[in-house]
């Protein structure tokens, strides 16, 4: 359908490709990834034509129509509803339409037998163009998209750039392009929209392009990765979970072959720099050195999952609760945010805020932080200093300022060599660090907001959406700095593999009221979806949301004896299976271990083919541990489940 072919692109002397060929066939569902700066977007431009390449070429088949999704669209504005302009994807239905009003009108002054037969073939085209449900299909599309069904005829300039940017998405969708390509289009989407935007996806008819730092959205719409790295596009075929393992495994590789290539490097130098004075040794010498001349050099593969390590440090340790509001009340005019809402936060929590848009999640952090006004009371308690990361932060970053002097006017009282190293964990590295705030990207100016956010010794932290316009290297870095934090916070995030790593407590808001789930967001999901089937099979639920200043533990149903022994027994049956996964995972754990020694013995990472074996073994054992170790813990909540009817 569409083929890049020997693509070479330079900006400047810069290059971003150099001979680089991507095929995309129909129903290709592909995620396009690779640290910001890379090309990503550069491609989808050049495969649009905006972009000529330096070399190569692009070629595509003659029915193969484009529609690219780009974040330039962020600017559109018009006084055109949103209806209007998402169905401006209908360009030959809409000139049909155009033409039948004018009949129409001219019919009530001018009837003729011309005019009905002509309004009659231009009914019967728009009829097989489905033109007349296709205001029903952009309409569900939109409010697919989180648009109330009251919004769709509000002008689109109305709107923030976020929700213009789903108009185009929405319009997009509804003109079906054989190719779609979509560049970050979970950024300005909450949860809801994400998932519908998934199940929509899955059923495209045409092929996909998308890029993007969600991790789970690629996993649940992609069949095929592609890395751009080192100036190539590399393929992987499946979805991120397999490109992840495949990529360790092909570093591996790669890396053994470099140790390996460079050991015969160094004793074919070594035997050069001994013999090159002998005369006797004249034609072996000249024989290695025109091989070094001719070898074809392994790469060093560089380390994209850089590890971080950063030692926060408090002034002062908090006492157990960190806020406790009592009776929250919050309205914009007749918009309710929240009513007499109450919620504690303790020492050591670590909140996930989630749920749609509109909700007032970010509402809720400023009324936390104090910066949004809020009937009730809220305490903040012992020893709590805070500090927040929001969007805007960006905005009062001193942009004549380099990277260096802006952590350096923190007030951290840290070393340069301490913030240096703390910016060498956030992608800062060499001279980065005298770069000026003002000739950063987007996503480096995050990055540098953030790690002003985790360096302020604070002990409590307050986050919205802090992956926004991260790669996933820095998404990467976040997720670990906040691991290793030991104070509080509360985050707002539609990224939900960020999400299921870093939080140990879900936070939503419902009905005006902060609920919570005391688990991690996997658990949540998994406690969701039994509620789920509870009530679709109008089944008395175990356990239920509690508000989120509740320590309440749910009561028991009021069950008879006959039921309470079904329970036991189904109770005493899953028990059983648990401990079989348990030892299982032992004996896998185990066989790990060996594969391990096995891989440090000298005679099998010398050998490339034993070694791609042993590691074909491993990832493969890593796996089914994964999927036990994932059974096991849906068994353990059936079991609490179960337990709480007893």
């Amino acid at each position: 359908m569409l083929s890049v072919n020997n693509l070479s692109f330079y900006i400047g002397s810069r290059a971003l490709y150099r001979q680089a060929s991507l095929h995309i066939k129909p129903k290709d569902r592909i995620g396009l990834i690779g640290a910001n700066g890379t090309g990503k977007s550069t491609l989808l431009r050049l495969i649009t034509g905006e972009y000529t390449p330096n070399e190569g070429s692009i070629e595509k088949s003659g029915d193969c129509t484009i529609g690219f999704l780009s974040q330039d669209l962020l600017s559109y504005q018009t006084e055109d509803s949103i209806l209007a302009v998402a169905m401006e994807a209908f360009e030959r239905q809409n000139h049909l339409q155009h033409e039948m009003d004018l009949i129409l009108a001219k019919m009530e002054t001018e009837y003729s037998d011309d005019l009905v037969k002509k309004l009659g073939l231009l009914q019967e085209e728009f009829q097989m163009l489905d033109g007349y449900s296709l205001q029903a299909k952009a309409e569900e599309i939109l409010e697919g998209l989180g648009f109330a069904t009251s919004d769709l005829h509000r002008p689109l300039r109305e709107f923030s750039g976020g929700w213009r940017m789903r108009v185009m998405l929405a319009k997009m969708l509804l003109m079906k392009p054989s190719l779609l390509m979509l560049d970050e289009p979970t950024n300005h989407l909450d949860l809801p929209s994400i998932e519908w935007l998934e199940n929509y996806l899955r059923t495209y008819e045409g092929a996909i392009v998308v890029v993007s730092h969600d991790r789970e959205f690629l996993d649940n719409v992609c069949n095929t990765i592609v890395e751009v790295a080192q100036q190539k596009l590399n393929y992987y075929p499946g979805n991120y979970s397999f490109y992840l393992e495949e990529k360790a495994l092909r570093t591996e590789i790669q890396n053994n072959a470099f140790e390996n290539q460079q050991q015969a490097i160094r004793q074919a130098e070594r035997f050069i720099e001994r013999f090159k004075a002998k005369a006797s040794k004249a034609r072996q010498v000249q024989s290695r050195i025109k091989a070094l001349e001719r070898l074809e050099k392994v790469e060093e593969v560089a380390d994209e999952m850089a590890r971080v390590h950063i030692r926060f440090t408090f002034d002062q340790q908090p006492g157990k609760v960190i806020v406790q509001m009592e009776n929250i009340s919050k309205a914009y005019g007749s918009h309710v945010i929240l009513q007499n809402s109450s919620a504690t936060i303790e020492r050591g929590d670590k909140i996930a805020l989630i749920g749609a848009n509109g909700r007032g999640k970010s509402t809720l952090l400023r009324i936390i932080k104090g910066r949004e006004p809020a009937e009730g009371k809220i305490q903040l308690g012992y020893n709590v200093q805070t500090a927040m990361y929001a969007q805007h932060q960006l905005e009062v970053l001193n942009l004549e300022n380099t990277i260096l002097e802006e952590l350096k006017q923190a007030g951290t009282n840290k070393t340069e060599a301490e913030l240096r190293n703390i910016l060498g964990c956030f992608l800062f590295s060499g001279d980065d660090v005298f770069k000026k705030i003002k000739i950063l990207s987007g996503g480096e100016k995050s990055r540098v907001a953030l790690a002003l956010t985790l360096i302020s010794r604070s002990n409590f932290l307050l986050l919205d959406e802090p992956t926004n316009h991260l790669d996933m290297q820095s998404v990467n870095i976040l997720t670990q700095a906040l691991q290793q934090y030991e104070g509080s916070f509360v985050v707002v995030s539609h990224d939900r593999h960020f999400v299921s790593q870093i939080a140990n407590k879900i936070w939503w808001i419902e009905n005006h009221q902060i609920k919570e789930y005391p688990g991690t967001y996997d658990e949540f999901v998994y406690w969701q979806s039994q509620q789920q089937k509870q009530a679709a099979a109008n089944i008395p639920q175990a356990t239920k949301a509690t508000p989120a200043k509740s320590n309440d533990k749910p009561k028991a149903n009021n069950w008879s004896d006959a039921e309470r022994e079904d329970v036991r027994k189904q109770l005493k049956k899953i028990q059983k299976q648990l401990e079989e996964i348990e030892h299982r995972i032992a004996a896998h754990e185990q066989r790990k271990k060996q594969l391990e020694e096995e891989m440090m013995l000298p005679a099998v990472y010398s050998n490339l083919a034993e070694m791609a074996k042993i590691n074909a073994q491993y990832d493969a054992l890593k796996a089914e541990i994964r999927k036990e170790t994932e059974l096991w813990e849906r068994l353990a909540l059936e079991i609490d489940v179960l337990e709480g009817k007893i």
